[in-house]
């Protein structure tokens, strides 16, 4: 009995918590509505720095409506709000035990995780409850990434939410060379919860296969559930057959969960948290090098960054993002130095590559180094960039124009080798020529001749078939020397029966005489300038 009562506790606490901040939001809400709802909403246009300033003032989730600091529900501490919406079915076994005294074990990584959170946590519990979801899914970029909108996985997994590429794509977020809102706080968030609304629906409702969904993979999943049900057995989370990161993952969720609702519990401290926008968007409509955008918000990089960390350069395009997310109190003050602000807002521009290029080549083309240019454009050594690549480059008074919405969406960058030309020459097989024995005779690789020629690394050539090879330019293809010298009772034999290779495409190439140590033969070039001479040895068999 007492082991079931400690196994029961903490459902039972949670319970508690759950009523107790139920009953603070429902007088919050009866005080909310006993106040005067404010007058005529926020115009959206605006013309004079103090209407724009205004019109800052609006939630930028709910359009038209006023932030109200001094409103009662604003004072409510956002945890309470969480702990009141908690909808899903609670978990209570060992790996939840484990998850908590991981967690409860390191105070200052609790520390430094809920106070990233805290600057987007009210905006993510906006758009849970707007949906009508349990508020533990609010939780999840705890579970996920820490809260961490740089966060990336070995498995390349990106941003709060941990999107892979694919994923990614699929629910609309953006990746290119400008920008990845994988990252972006407001993207991601609206897709994660998307995503997770769709594979609720998959599972008939079923939050924590949907979870399961969410790190696994809805195929896994939904095979797993196929797998059971073909066996007779139940389909629950708990007794699916999953690998042992999926198995922790909602244990992780439920501990995060059980430290939310009863901190103290755990020996642990929550950051306050305000019940209304932490930042606001303010919306621009040119191109911004993200230094000037932090200077004019009067806050540091980094710190400008933490809102606005979609951007993959130091540039701002206003034709893909269109808006910047800013502190509430620093937003005004952006629009009010951008009134002020006179001279270029960016120094960087996008140009695309007119042909394919050496680095040095399109450095000197756009008025910068060949560093430079490899470094703000992440170019790797010993590669050609080709044709259609979009870099970025300074602007100057010819190219000094925003970069077009086409362009911000599109952009990529390809590379090529920067290796020489190939140029395309022609064998002569032997009697009993292999594509092993040509790749030796002539020292080329023998899975690359069977590539050249479209046959597998095994197969024999017919007397006087030709084979393709490519060599570089100005490269001598030669056969080797035999690699031991006959004896000397077949020696002369040997020597009589020597059969010259012919290393030539040309019906007008002259066999050389036999037994000759090296001669001379014209290999038929590619580039339709004619044969040229390539001093070859003669095998020995």
């Amino acid at each position: 009995m007492l082991a079931a009562c400690a196994t029961n506790a903490p459902r039972a606490d949670n319970q508690e918590a759950q009523a107790v901040a139920q009953q603070t939001m429902q007088a919050v809400e009866s005080a909310a509505s006993a106040v005067p709802s404010p007058a005529t909403p926020v115009a959206r246009v605006a013309t004079a720095p103090e209407e724009k300033l205004d019109v800052l003032l609006e939630d930028n989730l709910n359009p038209g409506e006023k932030v109200d600091l001094d409103a009662p529900k604003t004072h409510v501490d956002l945890w309470a709000r969480m702990r009141a919406g908690m909808a899903m079915p609670e978990l209570d076994n060992d790996l939840v035990r484990k998850a908590e005294d991981w967690y409860s074990s390191r105070p200052d990584y609790v520390a430094r995780m809920t106070g990233r959170g805290s600057l987007y946590l009210y905006h993510v519990v906006e758009e849970v409850q707007k949906r009508g979801m349990p508020m533990e899914l609010a939780l999840l970029p705890f579970v996920e990434s820490a809260f961490r909108n740089d966060a990336q996985s070995s498995a390349k997994a990106v941003g709060m939410w941990q999107f892979m590429p694919a994923t990614g794509r699929d629910f609309d977020l953006k990746q290119n060379i400008f920008r990845d809102d994988r990252r972006d706080v407001l993207a991601s968030t609206k897709a994660a919860l998307d995503y997770l609304q769709r594979l609720n629906k998959l599972f008939d409702g079923d939050w924590q296969l949907a979870l399961a969904a969410y790190n696994w993979g809805q195929g896994n999943v939904s095979k797993a559930v196929a797998r059971n049900q073909k066996a007779g057995l139940p389909i629950d989370y708990d007794s699916l057959r999953m690998p042992d990161e999926t198995r922790y993952y909602l244990p992780k969720l439920q501990a995060v969960k059980n430290i939310v609702m009863r901190p103290e519990a755990y020996g642990l401290e929550l950051p306050a948290v305000a019940n209304h926008p932490y930042f606001l968007s303010v919306n621009i409509d040119r191109d911004m090098d993200v230094t000037r955008a932090a200077q004019l918000a009067e806050l540091d990089e980094e710190t400008f960054r933490q809102f606005n960390p979609s951007m993959n350069k130091p540039v701002i395009l206003a034709a893909s993002s269109g808006q910047l997310l800013l502190p509430y109190d620093n937003a005004s003050t952006f629009v009010a130095n951008l009134e002020k602000h006179r001279g270029p807002l960016a120094s960087w521009t996008a140009w695309v590559v007119p042909k394919t290029m050496k680095p040095a080549d399109a450095a000197k083309q756009v008025g910068m180094s060949e560093t430079g240019l490899r470094e703000i454009n992440r170019i790797p050594a010993r590669m050609l960039v080709t044709k259609g690549s979009t870099l970025l480059v300074p602007r100057t008074a010819s190219r000094d124009q925003d970069v077009s919405e086409h362009l911000a969406d599109n952009a990529r960058i390809g590379f090529a080798p920067d290796v020489p030309p190939m140029r395309r020459v022609t064998l002569k097989a032997n009697k009993g020529d292999t594509v092993a024995s040509i790749a030796r005779r002539y020292r080329l690789g023998t899975t690359q001749l069977a590539q050249w020629n479209r046959v597998s690394t095994k197969a024999t050539f017919k007397p006087g078939q030709q084979v393709v090879a490519y060599v570089r330019e100005g490269q001598q293809l030669a056969a080797a020397e035999a690699s031991s010298a006959p004896t000397k009772s077949s020696s002369s034999k040997t020597m009589k029966s020597a059969k010259v290779t012919k290393v030539a495409s040309s019906a007008a190439n002259k066999p050389a005489k036999a037994g000759a140590k090296t001669r001379s033969a014209k290999v038929a070039a590619s580039d339709g300038k004619g044969a040229r001479t390539v001093a070859t040895k003669t095998a020995l068999r």
